[in-house]
């Protein structure tokens, strides 16, 4: 197998650490010749040695700062909403701020944006069907601290430098308060959204989503997570109160100096590159942490707030996970892994149990790097209680009621106007007419056909779906006539793919097909990819969810 541009990057950063490249000279370098058979040959952005000497993770000490656990945000009052007539909710106050933190007991403090003055944000919590109101708040300076690229769409010169919108990452909100990119407001402005939390019990997270600078704005800390609990999940008698622990994972490049370092290309006219791994991985904000836990089970909800890194995790013990759900809420059954991989934004709850490892320690591993240990104390408290054998029933959509499949497919386009290259759905920019446009209530498969050589975490907006299937095609005859003819059969997902997602990892030369009922209020919501680099440079489309068709 050939050499992509991922590839290298990714094994670039794994093996010897981006600082430990910059200094053999290896960060600037030119798209390899050959790519994966039949994948498009792009002209590949170079990307610039940085001009600032970055950390090296290896020379620092390991598991000697606390693991931070975010807040629970607190309601500052009540507010009536036009949608529930004489009746006041629950009113957040989500404040964007500028500070600085130190993520490593030894480095400087970093200056960082975070909501809440955190990094990651406060823990917003709602229980299923009770709706609150969420002011989020834009505090931030009026210039930005990292490299913007004023050539893509939606961040242009005569647009403030520091914009933004958050959006909660598999919420079911109305189009009006879903975080749309070009619903951004700046510094000394506000917007108060509606979450109706008319869902199952999930993890979800929250974060900026602003037109053409989203990969900056979450790259400087504007993330944090929002749980979804109901009755139904709490009846279970799964790990809870502080053995219910979100673990935020993410990547970033470190100045020696503390500052963040986003990598750019050598055209200082469009530094936009089409990835960005960092070789710091940390965990709730911090870079080898350690958590202190009892002998019993705890509940882990792991989230992948990355750029563009995937994660693959593991316990250092040997012993396995157990997943109890995934983006969406609960699986039909507690699954055992002994490995989680998480692309970014996806999501999976597992529950470990620590009884039996009293005084001893083990670590979450990302492949073979330990990123956080976990020290069991001698003595605590016990539980004992034990996952049930079910959990929440998953019923299928069948696909004979879908009312349309649309063939969507995932590539890269060379721009006339000269920027190397953009990331593209559907053949089409951001600015093209609408043409999704499902019927509230109505039932759709979505078929992605990636004929690029990267894998492409999809994100819906507003709907959860289900994987129906991988199966592979045929790139050749695509690319010459665009003709879909598959080489081999279809690959049923994984049991860890069975529940209810919002995020698929769409595999290249694969066909990757979903299905999802639209339910929700009509509107104009969005759909793109997670790669957040992507996401900024045209992979993301409107879509539009017109009402139901009126019954005869």
């Amino acid at each position: 197998m050939s050499l992509t541009r991922r590839r290298f990057l990714r094994g670039l950063a794994d093996m010897a650490g981006v600082a430990a490249a910059a200094d053999l000279g290896l960060l600037a370098w030119a798209a390899p010749a050959s790519v994966d058979a039949g994948m498009p040959r792009m002209a590949m952005p170079q990307l610039a040695a940085p001009k600032v000497a970055l950390v090296n993770p290896v020379t620092l000490a390991r598991f000697v700062d606390p693991l931070p656990i975010p807040p629970l945000a607190r309601a500052t009052g009540q507010r009536e909403h036009p949608a529930y007539p004489g009746k006041k909710l629950p009113m957040y106050r989500m404040e964007m701020r500028a500070f600085s933190a130190r993520l490593h007991r030894d480095l400087p403090p970093t200056p960082l944006w975070g909501y809440g003055g955190a990094f990651p944000g406060p823990t917003l919590e709602a229980m299923r069907n009770e709706p609150i109101l969420v002011e989020w708040v834009n505090s931030l300076p009026e210039r930005h601290f990292l490299p913007i690229d004023h050539t893509i769409h939606g961040a242009e010169r005569s647009k403030p430098e520091v914009r933004t919108v958050a959006h909660v990452h598999g919420a079911r909100a109305p189009a009006g308060s879903d975080g749309y990119p070009e619903d951004w407001f700046a510094p000394g402005h506000s917007a108060v959204y509606h979450y109706p939390n008319a869902q199952d019990a999930a993890t979800l997270w929250y974060h900026d989503h602003a037109m053409g600078i989203t990969r900056l704005n979450i790259y400087a800390g504007l993330f944090g997570a929002f749980i979804v609990r109901d009755a139904e999940e709490q009846a279970l008698g799964l790990p809870s109160g502080d053995c219910d622990l979100p673990l935020i994972l993410c990547d970033r490049l470190i100045a020696k100096d503390g500052q963040l370092y986003y990598p750019v290309s050598d055209d200082p006219a469009a530094p936009w590159v089409s990835e960005c791994n960092g070789n710091a991985i940390l965990c709730n904000g911090k870079l080898y942490p350690f958590a202190e836990v009892e002998p019993r089970r705890y509940r882990l909800r792991l989230v992948n707030a990355a750029n563009t890194r995937f994660f693959n995790l593991s316990l250092s013990s040997g012993q396995p996970f157990q997943q109890i759900a995934s983006d969406q809420g609960l699986l039909p059954a507690p699954l055992p892994r002994e490995r989680i991989e998480l692309y970014p934004a996806e999501r999976a709850d597992v529950v470990v149990d620590f009884s039996g490892l009293d005084g001893k320690t083990l670590q979450l591993r990302h492949q073979s790097e330990a990123i956080l240990e976990f020290r069991v104390r001698d003595r605590g408290r016990r539980d004992a209680g034990a996952l049930p054998a079910t959990l929440r029933a998953v019923n299928r959509i069948d696909p004979s009621t879908a009312v349309r499949d649309r063939l969507l497919t995932l590539g890269e386009q060379d721009d006339a106007g000269g920027r190397p290259m953009m990331m593209m759905l559907g053949g089409k920019h951001w600015s093209a007419p609408i043409t999704e446009d499902p019927r509230q209530d109505s039932v759709e498969t979505w078929s992605l056909l990636n004929v690029t050589g990267d894998v492409h975490p999809i994100h819906l907006h507003l709907v959860r779906f289900q994987v129906i299937e991988r199966r592979p095609f045929d790139l050749f005859a695509w690319n010459a006539n665009k003709t879909l003819k598959y080489t081999g059969p279809a690959q049923i997902p994984p049991a860890h793919e069975m529940g209810w997602k919002d995020t698929v990892r769409a595999d290249p030369g694969m066909v990757t097909r979903i299905i999802m009922r639209f339910e929700g209020e009509p509107g104009r919501y969005v759909w793109h990819c997670h790669l957040l680099e992507h996401e900024d440079n045209e992979m993301m489309r409107p879509f539009q969810l017109l009402p139901a068709s009126a019954k005869t």
